[in-house]
């Protein structure tokens, strides 16, 4: 009977409360399955409990955090519930949310959820965990205005997987303001991450204020002008630059340690500081003069490690640094420092004399001179209780003792660094630059550096490969995602590249590997794109968009095409360049294209979003769909789905060679040889590559054609040789016409030869790489 009388009374609640405490009428249902995704979620029978205006959120009395915790979720319920609850230190066990510390765990970031009929109990192994659990109930909740909202009877086991959750902002490169940093460490908070990598330093801006050299702020902080594009060798003319006052510095720290986040700072060194050599010319081996760069990429002029002056002036930052920032680990950066100055430095060269330092073990005497900069910077910060983490350059040479490396080009540093012993943090361009691109239709895209990091791919990553050992695998402390900043200039462009991909991110530092389900996130991540919206985020919206798969069929001569939504919406598709509507035709489910179309589709959604248009060109010659045959191999990372994709009918869109449109190669030329089945008379082949010597991919040196009857004798029909007189840095798609008289034969051998970089790159004498798209033979 008293169940029964409790029962009634929830329903009442949950149907009459209308008050100044609540945002409307009516019961919405809570969704445990949030993201990151709780490890245990224990669904109970049993009454649900009622979160109303009604409801207290109580917490321990004379503990600060935990009160700040109770005043976050007060907040949180008011924003995404209009339902504005009690903040209150008197003991409920009725209608109360009850935050409590002391759940025993090992890991010092874990909580327990217990929801009855009477009361939601959050408790954590530290106020830090119950701050989690606080982020795990607030995803839960609808974002939806409402009398109340119901919440299933459950238990909810959690922990990270990592310690070391992070995200990494650039705004060395695009200065950005404090009440941006804020919602930025608020956008942090809402994934469960706990690290704020602050890139502070670079060529382009010096953005913390230092009293002991002012002049890296009233000189190193300002540009006078931004390269266009991609050092496109134009300027906009237009001054660019601001930095951050120790006061403001210090405001955002404590801003971010009330929300469990440490902040990370990094000064760059010793390369990447043309800034600091613009303030301070003596600084340098060349003593300048010196400007803030308006460009991007790696500078010769680096600070000078022959001059004692150096050291003076890192140590008096890295105090004040200190002095601002409480965090164990301090960054001092260590990548793409070039040694051509250091090569050429009477100095620098006396020191690597008086060092005993010589070229070993494949490293030459001035990378052993930037492991004595490191390992001297560490052993400063180390005096005063404070870690170096630096990026994987730092391996070259030798690693300083108690570094712990960051794992940026690839996962092999991180690989070889945790099999030294050191820890690691994995931040692989692969897998977490989020300033690369998140789709292949680029053009509609802000424009982004290049890449290719589509969502699924943020994923799949796995900062903790089989091929260490379990004990070298506790060295990897986790895993960042990195935003740079060079072509990301507002608010609104980084949050549009942080998001959703940090909701993936999230996971995997988040979660036991054997427990993610990219479907299932994706069926989770619409309740959290309901918050972004509520909380003003401006996010990308290619989730909701038609995923194609097209693939070259060589059994059928065709390509075969299908179609998915997130949410199984239906798409609408034409071939021959119209605008699709819901008179066109319905995708039922594969489907094959064999001659010349204009593929588009689009999801069209019932009173929701329609995708943006999915828009394709199948341009279909005597080669395409048949049987192809690599001679020669890939380069590392650019085979994609192998041979077929240069004869499958499609270009690559924009010279974004990471799409996994265009193959790769640089050791080798690009050999292959068509089977076109029978004899066929061909006298045209059209091969297309991709060109961004910015990244050392050059133009095809030449192309041969030859033939075959019985793919063992070839006989070279023509050859075309490609003159590439460019004298500065470029991009673009080139299409290569190679004519010749008509010729019978069922094999047709294709040679595209890679290029020898020009002397006025700095990769000079190495080879180029070659990308190409397609080659067609008619």
């Amino acid at each position: 009977m008293k169940r029964i009388k409790q029962l009634i009374i929830a329903i009442v609640i949950a149907l009459l409360t209308v008050s100044c405490n609540t945002g409307g009428s009516g019961m919405a249902e809570a969704n445990y399955e949030v993201v990151p995704l709780p490890n245990e979620i224990n669904i109970k029978k049993g009454i649900p409990f009622t979160f109303s205006g009604s409801t207290r959120i109580v917490y321990p009395e004379g503990n600060e955090k935990m009160q700040r915790n109770a005043e976050f979720l007060a907040e949180y319920m008011e924003l995404s519930t209009g339902i504005k609850p009690v903040v209150t230190i008197d003991i409920h066990d009725q209608n109360a949310v009850i935050l409590s510390t002391g759940l025993k765990n090992e890991n010092p970031e874990a909580y327990q959820i217990t929801v009855d009929e009477q009361t939601i109990r959050i408790d954590g192994a530290s106020e830090a965990a119950v701050f989690y659990g606080i982020q795990t109930l607030r995803k839960a909740t609808p974002v939806e205005k409402t009398g109340a909202v119901s919440y299933a009877p459950a238990t909810i086991i959690d922990a990270p997987r990592f310690g070391y959750r992070g995200s990494m902002l650039d705004i060395a490169r695009h200065f950005q303001p404090v009440e941006f940093v804020k919602k930025y460490i608020n956008l942090l908070a809402l994934h469960n991450i706990n690290r704020f990598h602050w890139h502070l330093t670079d060529d382009q801006g010096w953005r913390i204020q230092i009293d002991a050299y002012p002049k890296l702020t009233e000189v190193g902080s300002m540009r006078k002008e931004t390269v266009i594009g991609r050092n496109s060798g134009e300027y906009d003319g237009i001054p660019h630059g601001g930095f951050y006052t120790k006061e403001e510095l210090k405001e955002i720290v404590a801003y971010a340690q009330e929300r469990y986040i440490t902040v990370i700072p990094e000064v760059d060194l010793p390369g990447h500081m043309l800034a600091a050599l613009a303030a301070y010319p003596e600084l340098g081996c060349t003593g300048g003069p010196y400007e803030v760069e308006g460009s991007w990429g790696v500078f010769d002029d680096v600070l000078c490690a022959g001059n004692d002056s150096t050291y003076i002036f890192l140590e008096a930052v890295l105090t004040e640094v200190m002095e601002i920032f409480p965090s164990e680990y301090i960054h001092i950066g260590g990548d793409e420092s070039p040694k051509t100055r250091w090569e050429e430095c009477p100095r620098c060269q006396a020191r690597i004399k008086e060092l005993g330092l010589k070229d070993h073990d494949g490293h030459t005497a001035e990378h052993y001179l930037q492991s004595y900069v490191t390992a001297r910077m560490e052993q400063f910060l180390n005096s005063h209780g404070r870690r170096i983490i630096g990026w994987d350059e730092i391996l070259e040479g030798e690693l300083a003792p108690n570094a712990t490396v960051m794992s940026w080009r690839g996962m092999g540093g991180g690989i070889e660094a945790a099999q030294m012993g050191h820890d690691v943090i994995m931040t692989p361009t692969t897998y977490a630059y989020f300033d690369y691109y998140q789709t292949h239709n680029t053009e509609e895209e802000p424009f982004g550096i290049g890449g290719y990091l589509p969502i699924e791919q943020v994923y799949s990553f796995e900062p903790a490969p089989e091929t260490l050992t379990p004990a070298q695998r506790r060295h990897i402390l986790g895993a960042q995602a990195n935003l740079w900043t060079e072509y990301i200039k507002t608010p609104d462009h980084v949050e549009y590249m942080l998001l959703p991909r940090l909701a993936a991110m999230s996971e995997v530092q988040w979660m036991q590997p054997e427990k993610k389900d990219y479907q299932q996130f994706l069926k989770r991540l619409p309740r959290l794109l309901k918050l972004y919206d509520k909380l003003g985020y401006n996010y990308a919206r290619h989730i909701f968009d038609v995923q194609a798969t097209l693939t070259s069929n060589t059994d059928k001569n065709a390509l075969d095409v299908e179609f998915s939504t997130i949410d199984n919406a239906p798409v609408y598709y034409t071939l021959d360049g119209s605008e699709p509507t819901e008179t066109s035709t319905r995708y039922e489910g594969r489907f094959s294209i064999q001659e010349d179309a204009t593929l588009k589709a689009v999801a069209i959604r019932e009173g929701g979003e329609n995708s943006r248009l999915f828009n394709e060109t199948i341009k279909v010659t005597k080669s395409t769909y048949k049987p192809i045959e690599l001679l020669t191999k890939p380069a590392s990372g650019y085979a994609y789905t192998g041979a077929t994709m240069l004869v499958d009918g499609l270009n690559g869109s924009s010279t974004n060679y990471r799409t996994g449109r265009w193959m790769g190669f640089q050791r080798d030329d690009l050999v292959a040889v068509i089977d076109m089945l029978e004899p066929a008379e061909i006298s045209t082949a059209e091969i297309r590559t991709a060109v961004v010597t910015g990244d050392w991919i050059f133009n095809a040196s030449a192309i041969e054609i030859a033939t075959s009857d019985d793919n063992k004798h070839f006989t070279t029909v023509a050859t075309k040789k490609i003159v590439d007189d460019a004298t500065d840095n470029y991009e673009g798609i080139f299409t290569h016409d190679v004519s010749f008289d008509p010729v019978i034969a069922r094999y047709f051998k294709v040679t595209v030869k890679t290029s020898v970089i020009p002397e006025w790159h700095p990769g000079k004498g190495g080879k180029g790489f070659i990308f190409v798209d397609e080659i067609r033979l008619d």
